[in-house]
């Protein structure tokens, strides 16, 4: 049952088996293990960039596609959620009709940025995707009127969701039940979802064929795959995945602004996510989304800690400022691709492999057996 939940794709590794498991747990759990605001904002977010991360890898660990046109279509789903609340009310439908007109701008835009961008050079692609959400950035700092401009836009969620609706009237293992954990659980459940459905896809007959793309492009077009057809397609799959985590995201923080979901250093948190957990591999987004927001949320208050148990020691104390958290973040970042640079979960599996006494295979021979071995072909 496990194997077909999670489309024969096993971690094939028993420590990244216990972590995912153990991540999996925590989020579901996490009203429950970690009382709190902070905590439970902390989690939402993870679940968030695990599809937003998730996303990306299957454009650019599966694909072999540099974008910079995530942040964009992560902004589109927020705006559509935040402008349908805004216009039409607190309700289901007014939800509905957001993400659903989201999905749409973002299909044609994808469509759009795939049919006359994915010929040209990769380098070039990239530099099209960076004008795109450097444009979609300024176009929704000036429509103020629709998108609120700088300040962006609060509104309301349906009843069910908000933190006045409390079902319950004592509370449940120590914890009150209200509006605001329902939209987390909605959140876990969502994210779960599409996480197994991205799973799905990466190993489907169309899944092995961008990865036989990824590995050798001219090769799999001498086969008689149409390579410009199947870009196209996962980067539409790509950006509809993206939206849907912006929807996430405006739902939860019942806002959208320019910053919130637009902003370039989201991007370079996806880039680094995908890095730390390991491209091509789906798991890497659970993995690099949890070490990388736990260590962004709490590494300035293990800083302070530490700052004052060195105050004997001036320079010490110094160096372990909470105002240097950045630079703390960015060596944990250079020891993790040092240590790590297939990620963490292609180093676990590497470990497993070596343990097992098994030869891994070389690098383009999967790749080219799923490409043969597969009966569906874009003519």
């Amino acid at each position: 049952m496990l194997t077909r939940l999670l489309s024969r794709d096993l971690p094939r590794s028993r420590p990244l088996a216990f972590i995912l498991l153990a991540i999996v747990v925590a989020l579901a759990f996490a009203p429950f293990l970690f009382p709190g605001v902070k905590a439970l904002n902390v989690a939402a977010k993870v679940l968030i960039f695990i599809v937003l991360v998730a996303s990306f890898d299957l454009l650019l660990g599966y694909t072999g596609i540099v974008s910079f046109a995530h942040t964009m279509f992560f902004g589109i789903g927020a705006y559509g959620v935040a402008i349908a609340s805004t216009r039409l009310g607190a309700g289901w439908g007014s939800l509905g009709m957001g993400i659903g007109a989201a999905l749409a701008l973002s299909f044609v835009l994808a469509l759009a940025i795939g049919l006359f961008s994915l010929r040209v050079r990769a380098i070039f692609f990239s530099m099209i995707t960076l004008a795109f959400a450097a444009a979609f950035q300024t176009l929704a700092s000036q429509l103020s009127e629709f998108t609120g401009g700088e300040d962006g836009l609060s509104f309301k969620v349906p009843a069910l969701l908000s933190p006045s609706f409390e079902p319950f009237e004592n509370p449940v293992f120590g914890v009150m039940i209200d509006g605001r954990l329902l939209c987390y659980w909605l959140l876990f459940a969502v994210a779960l979802g599409l996480f197994l459905l991205m799973l799905r896809i990466v190993n489907s007959p169309f899944g092995r064929v961008l990865q036989a793309i990824r590995e050798n492009e001219f090769r799999a077009e001498a086969i008689g795959y149409r390579v410009v057809v199947y870009r196209t397609v996962s980067s539409i799959l790509s950006a509809l995945f993206a939206t849907l985590a912006g929807t996430m995201l405006a739902l939860w923080l019942r806002y959208n602004g320019p910053d919130t979901s637009l902003s370039f250093e989201i991007m370079v948190d996806v880039l680094l996510i995908v890095v730390i957990g390991g491209m091509g591999t789906l798991y890497g987004a659970v993995i690099g989304s949890a070490l990388f927001v736990v260590a962004q949320s709490y590494l300035q208050d293990l800083l302070r800690l530490g700052h004052e148990a060195a105050a004997s020691v001036p320079a010490l104390a110094a160096l372990l400022s909470p105002d240097r958290w950045l630079l703390w973040l960015g060596v944990l970042f250079v020891l993790s691709v040092y240590y790590f640079p297939t990620g963490v979960v292609g180093r676990l599996r590497a470990l497993a492999v070596s343990r097992a006494g098994v030869k891994p295979p070389p690098p383009n021979s999967s790749a080219t057996n799923t490409a043969n071995a597969t009966p569906a072909r874009a003519r």
